[in-house]
């Protein structure tokens, strides 16, 4: 049984369009990166801010799902409405699902109402719990578009966006749907600003993946939508690998042997080998830990040596929406006519950090010198929940 991507939706840091995002992503632009406006224990952060104007939520249902979460995914939904209406008319509304993986969904509404309950004594009419409920969003789409198949919510940290794709295609193969809107959004809110800080996990600056000054990650936001189906498209999801080792709350297992087995298993089910990958987009957070366990499990399984880059750099690191931005940036590549097949430089802004395993990092400007066919896209989390996924062109 074979499952396509049939249509992308992408708002982030790098743009609000497929074709913004493509051409700033290989141009190596980290503009999206900016200063936090609410400083953090007195000192201002960088994060990965969506620049662009978001549409508003005005129908009977904004009372209880208006938050700027609901408003990212609203954004993304724009760009594959036509796609969505006609597999609604195709298959009835009862055939299409959502599956949206968050990992604080729209948490800074909380944030506001409870600032105002301390000042004034009492909640904001204009604030609902369902506003930072995690299946929020997930509701909020199935409302929005009347569609009447599951709708639910996964979160699993910053693997919860790639968990959702998992999900999403056994609704497939359980003949449960024959559509499915599956991705991920994460905003902004002080919350995780705060909590990564805790951790000693957030960058003093610009992040530097796999740099030998990393010291931590740029918290960002996005949303990014896909129509999936066994419908022919553009992009095939090949393979999903996912594991667990439970080392740790929140450091990696350091040999990566989970890793290794997530990846294995995605290249295992695509049917394909290490060297049939083009292209790796790397999970790539440019925190110490993460950043030396990944690149050891990646020369380890891939001894051919593909063309990887993080591109964190670039977009900062949007937590439980994060798989479903890079998966976004892989299907760009797929779906692109580029015969010279441009890749996605490895931007830090600083020198390799020679410790590690000589991966093969894209420098700016890089092609593959043919079209880029296949790419793999690694997701980890919290508590050692790991996730690969093989995408192809068709």
């Amino acid at each position: 049984m074979k499952f396509y991507l049939n249509d992308l939706g992408l708002v982030s840091p790098v743009g609000d369009s497929k074709t913004a995002s493509l051409k700033r992503i290989l141009s190596g632009d980290r503009t999206g990166l900016v200063l936090a406006e609410d400083p953090l224990a007195g000192n201002p952060v960088y994060v990965g801010k969506v620049q662009a104007s978001l549409p508003l939520i005005d129908n009977a249902a904004s009372v209880y799902y208006n938050c700027r979460n609901n408003r990212l995914l609203l954004a993304a939904l724009a760009q594959i409405k036509g796609t969505v209406d006609a597999m609604i008319r195709c298959f009835g509304e009862d055939r299409v699902g959502v599956v949206i993986g968050t990992s604080t969904s729209g948490l800074s509404n909380t944030e506001s109402a409870w600032a105002d309950v301390a000042k004034t004594g009492h909640k904001p009419e204009s604030f609902h719990y369902k506003q930072q409920q995690l299946a929020g969003g997930a509701d909020f789409l199935a409302a929005t578009l009347g569609i009447k198949g599951p709708a639910y919510a996964i979160s699993t940290a910053c693997s919860s966006s790639g968990r959702a794709f998992a999900s999403a295609r056994r609704l497939l193969a359980l003949n449960i749907c024959d559509a499915v809107i599956v991705g991920g959004a994460d905003s902004l809110c002080r919350y995780t600003l705060h909590g990564f800080a805790a951790l000693e996990s957030v960058a003093t600056g610009l992040c530097k993946p796999f740099g030998l000054h990393r010291d931590g990650i740029n918290i960002a936001e996005a949303a990014a939508l896909f129509v999936m189906s066994k419908e022919t498209g553009p992009v095939q999801l090949s393979g999903i690998g996912a594991s667990s080792d439970a080392h740790h709350f929140s450091a990696p297992a350091p040999a990566g042997t989970a890793v290794m087995k997530a990846m294995q298993m995605a290249l295992q089910e695509a049917g394909t080998t290490p060297d049939a990958i083009d292209y790796i987009n790397l999970h790539g957070t440019a925190t110490p830990l993460n950043d030396a366990m990944e690149s050891r499990s990646v020369f380890e399984v891939f001894t051919n040596q593909p063309a990887v880059s993080s591109t964190k750099g670039l977009t900062g690191h949007a937590l439980g929406a994060a798989a479903a931005l890079e998966l976004g940036l892989c299907w760009l590549l797929l779906a692109t006519d580029d015969p010279a097949g441009e890749l996605p430089p490895n931007i830090n802004d600083d020198e390799l950090d020679t410790k590690l395993p000589a991966l093969n990092f894209v420098r700016p400007g890089q092609y593959l010198g043919r079209q880029i066919t296949t790419c793999q896209s690694n997701s980890f989390a919290f508590g050692g929940n790991n996730l690969s996924i093989v995408m192809a062109r068709v």
